[in-house]
């Protein structure tokens, strides 16, 4: 990632702003995901944990609606 610095801009602004391009291209998820190994049924029972709790909160919107 490069991000050049833009006329009266604060360190501040520039540091977010190569934030978001990170977050955007994904990079600090791959990086959060490989700082540990994570066996292939490992990473499954995650998955269908995470599909578990997406699904029931589905289910609450859907019935308050």
């Amino acid at each position: 990632m490069k991000v050049s610095m833009r006329h009266n801009e604060t360190s501040d602004q520039l540091f977010r702003r190569f934030r978001k391009k990170m977050i955007r291209a994904g990079v600090l998820g791959d990086v959060q995901r490989k700082r540990w190994f994570v066996s292939k049924s490992e990473a499954r029972r995650i998955q269908k944990k995470k599909a578990l709790r997406r699904n029931q909160r589905r289910q609450r919107t859907l019935s308050r609606s």
